[in-house]
């Protein structure tokens, strides 16, 4: 694996991790490290860095839904419009292009049910070109970019031997 991609590996796992701490890792220059990383974002390649926050264990009792849009494709820009301007939404954390029935996921959080609805019936429905909506609401998140919101548990099996 190329150096780059050992960098993008290592900060997909732990956006926190200093030029410094990886060019340890990896056995490099730490000059080298930062030329790179400046490189990928200016390529937009880094397009940001976050944390998975688990709210739930701070009580936070936010809603977030995945809706599934059926849209009208408009000739020469199919559906890359209609996603951008979705997508400018704040409420709106994902936009994806989809295979099958409908053809736009899109990511929403609000503080309650009211606020999706609400974001559906006067933003979302009312754009020209969206033909029809199914919405999804998240009931609990068991994992998130690889990280897992509960306690790994004790593995109860009995050990068996040959």
């Amino acid at each position: 694996m190329d150096l780059t991609k050992k960098i993008l590996h290592l900060l997909e796992r732990d956006a926190k991790l200093s030029p410094k701490a990886i060019a340890v890792m990896l056995d490099q220059d730490e000059a080298a490290i930062e030329a790179i990383i400046a490189r990928l974002e200016k390529q937009r390649v880094i397009l940001g860095y976050s944390t998975i926050i688990n709210w739930d264990a701070l009580g936070e009792n936010g809603v977030t839904a995945m809706i599934d849009v059926k849209v009208a494709p408009e000739r020469e820009v199919g559906f890359n419009d209609i996603a951008e301007r979705i997508g400018r939404y704040p409420e709106v954390q994902s936009v994806s292009l989809m295979s099958g029935t409908y053809d736009l996921s899109v990511v929403v959080t609000g503080k309650n049910m009211q606020d999706i609805a609400g974001f559906i019936s006067h933003k979302l429905s009312t754009l020209d070109r969206v033909q029809g909506t199914t919405t999804h609401f998240i009931l609990k998140r068991y994992k998130q970019v690889g990280f897992s919101f509960e306690e790994p548990r004790e593995d109860k099996r009995l050990v068996v031997s040959p």
